[in-house]
């Protein structure tokens, strides 16, 4: 694929203006322009700065261990816990506003970052997005500090009874069946993973929870291995995404480190990973991930 390709490629899957994409490639909107309508060339920089810009975007079919391990490196230094979070307000609201938006986005959410904070922490009520799209913003955000409150009693676990309370105050009021494991097969819309048959979901959640409980000197791969294997075998009828996200938060902070955030011009990319993982037990891709949204959840917390 050329360049003009791969920049219509990027501009699709994250959903950036030309102009965001410019900023992203440190060009002018002039210059990326002519790239796209093929008026111009990039140089050989700009063009490996496109295709880097691409795989990150986009997903790539296999990624370097040697990268995976200095990232690895790097998550280590990350250090935080939910009552350092909950006590500091800026980086609470930081929180809530940056995983609520994007979480709900890579969902289907329609609501932008403004209309996010408005519904969040104005209590306004937007005419021009749907009842549904601000109910899922206020739920994300009661399952979310619930979920940090939570983590703040010493005996905190990743049980079968948080897992449902996590599915309650995400869906409440958005679907009938919400706290419940779903009781009907399922197929997810343009994936190839075949999910768990709902008869066996009890006993696959109940194997889940005690990996979840399982100690590890590598939490990124107990992260990945985890949220791949809760989305595959997705328990709920609806909601399963924004439930395994919150759990690797719930996981990452019990362990004393900054929790992802998935950023929602990656959802091409995080898709990818997750799927193969999931089908070709190929866990270095989505570990990448998962230790470079870290990376990008520090940024927005600590360091924006």
């Amino acid at each position: 694929m050329n360049s003009s390709g791969r920049l219509k490629e990027i501009l699709k899957a994250s959903g950036w203006s030309q102009e965001e994409l410019a900023r992203r490639l440190n060009v002018s909107f002039v210059t990326i322009n002519a790239w796209l309508n093929k008026r111009a060339k990039p140089r050989k920089r700009a063009t490996e700065a496109i295709r880097i810009l691409y795989f990150k975007i986009l997903g790539a079919d296999s990624l370097d261990i040697g990268a995976l391990t200095e990232l690895k490196a790097n998550v280590k230094q990350l250090k935080t816990t939910a009552r350092e979070i909950v006590g500091s307000e800026e980086v609470l609201n930081s929180l809530i506003l940056n995983l609520t938006y994007h979480t709900n986005t890579i969902e289907g959410s329609t609501m932008t970052l403004d209309d996010t904070k408005e519904v969040l922490f104005n209590n306004k009520v937007l005419t021009n997005r749907t009842q549904v799209e601000q109910a899922e913003a206020r739920n994300h955000r009661a399952a979310l500090l619930w979920i940090l409150a939570e983590l703040e009693n010493k005996d905190f676990a990743i049980n079968e009874n948080l897992i449902k309370g996590l599915h309650l105050r995400l869906m409440n009021g958005i679907i009938t069946n919400a706290g419940q494991y779903r009781n009907h097969s399922v197929r997810i819309v343009g994936a190839h993973v075949t999910v768990a048959n709902f008869l066996r979901v009890p006993e696959l959640m109940k194997e889940l929870i005690t990996g979840f409980r399982k100690p590890s000197e590598d939490l990124v791969t107990l992260l990945s291995t985890t949220h791949a294997t809760f989305e595959k075998i997705h328990p709920f009828s609806d909601g399963n995404g924004r439930v395994g996200r919150l759990l690797t938060l719930a996981q990452a902070l019990q362990a004393g480190f900054v929790p992802p955030i998935v950023l929602k011009e990656r959802k091409y990319a995080y898709y990818k990973y997750l799927e193969l993982a999931q089908i070709n037990d190929d866990l270095i891709p989505l570990q990448t991930f998962i230790a470079e949204s870290m990376i990008a959840a520090d940024e927005l917390l600590f360091n924006s």
